[in-house]
């Protein structure tokens, strides 16, 4: 690519990822409205939390009032840091039977009580004729599109799911876009998106599957993590032309499950990039020019992809790591230090340009400061990190860098 393509595909990224997880928004209100065929006063018993069909989706286990001020228990079908059910307690008001309820959340066991400060619900129901009007809004406070649009999507489908429901009293679980079918749509469109900043012709396109094969194996590094340690379910959504993310089944329950999870996705490619050198200097060696080049250019892209995840910026897999493993602010900062200036070595060894290593490592900085804070604080703080695998992490972190520094040095020596 050129330098300036370049240019524009970094700052374009940039721009997403500020308007995505940090431009203030302040308060906004997502509302929407759906018309289910249903009599209101049942709908209202699906809806209401203490209604006798609360528990129509499967999302309420039990319910139960507190006091006499509208406060209640309820226990939702999500999985905890320990596996249990999550705990919510909640204040219901202006409460009209049968056709409205407000409802803010004053705490739950996953998430610190700052998350829900500016949180409020509204649920409203009309009758039309045979059927009923559902009204559904959310107000928060919000910084990044990212949650806003998860909210608006979230509440679009709980009120399709509600007229599925209705009309045939079954709940049906899942949806299109967390289908494997759909995500595989969303790989193949994130090559389509790639594919003119590698040129439109057979190379490029073959360089565009490359890095999202890349991006798909380093996620499902992320996914056997999540497996490893306890969660019963994980999932990977791709983002095209942003890449992948992992999902885990509930909330980190230590500082090394965070830790071994965001090493993981370069982990798992760490086995494959020696593999891939073996088998491309095979080819070679065997006069199969096409498939040893194919081969040393996915170890290179591999080797590339995972190394620049492993930087210390807060929301990378490096980053992670080390904010686990570091015992104080200034070990973490020593130590991103180190690990970023063996990053740009290793660049400057695989023959990046001088200028090219300048504006990553001013990419990285504003990378760690656009994402700085962006995370979910938990009601609990995470399990200590013991440290033998302080140590443990720490030699495993090492090792990771060193064999995709080592498969970038040797695939930009048969490349370049």
């Amino acid at each position: 690519m050129s330098p300036i393509i370049t240019a524009l595909l970094v700052a374009g990224n940039l721009g997403l990822i500020f308007l995505l997880m940090t431009a203030p928004l302040g308060l906004r209100t997502v509302r929407l409205s759906r018309v289910v065929a249903m009599d209101r006063q049942r709908l209202w018993q699906a809806l209401w939390p203490l209604g006798s069909d609360a528990g129509w989706s499967g999302e309420i286990l039990s319910a139960e009032p507190m006091d006499g001020q509208g406060t209640t228990r309820i226990m939702m079908s999500w999985e905890g840091r320990d596996g249990q059910p999550i705990e919510r307690r909640s204040r219901f008001e202006d409460v009209v039977e049968g056709s409205r309820f407000s409802m803010r959340v004053i705490e739950d066991t996953a998430l610190d009580a700052s998350f829900w400060k500016d949180f409020y619900e509204t649920t409203e129901l009309v009758s039309e004729g045979a059927a009923t009007r559902v009204t559904l809004s959310q107000t928060d406070r919000y910084r990044g599109v990212a949650f806003l649009v998860f909210r608006y999507f979230a509440m679009r489908r709980e009120l399709g799911k509600l007229q599925i429901w209705a009309r045939t009293g079954q709940y049906r679980k899942g949806g299109w876009f967390e289908h494997p079918l759909s995500q595989v749509g969303f790989a193949i469109l994130s090559a389509f998106i790639l594919w003119p900043f590698f040129g439109l012709n057979p190379g490029g396109f073959a360089l565009a599957a490359i890095l999202t094969s890349v991006v798909a194996l380093h996620e499902l590094g992320h996914m056997a993590a999540f497996r490893l340690t306890g969660h019963r379910k994980a999932r990977m959504i791709f983002i095209p032309l942003l890449g992948g993310i992992a999902i885990g089944g509930r909330p980190y329950d230590s500082r090394f499950e965070v830790a071994f999870v965001a090493l993981m996705g370069a982990g798992f490619s760490a086995f494959l990039v020696p593999l891939l050198i073996v088998t491309s200097s095979f080819a070679s060696s065997e006069g199969h020019r096409l498939a040893a080049a194919l081969l040393a250019t996915l170890a290179g892209f591999a080797a590339l992809f995972n190394i620049a995840n492993l930087v210390p910026v807060w929301k990378f897999d490096g980053g992670q790591v080390l904010r686990q493993i570091c015992p104080g602010p200034i070990a973490l900062a020593l130590a991103s230090f180190s690990l970023l200036s063996a990053l740009l070595a290793v660049g400057w060894f695989a023959g990046f340009s001088q200028g090219f290593l300048l504006v990553a490592g001013a990419v990285f900085a504003i990378l760690s400061l656009l994402t700085v804070g962006s995370g979910v604080k938990p009601r609990h703080e995470l399990k200590p990190i013991r440290t033998f695998d302080r140590f443990a992490m720490a030699g495993a972190l090492l090792a990771v860098f060193a064999i995709h520094g080592y498969g970038l040095l040797w695939a930009s020596a048969k490349l370049l």
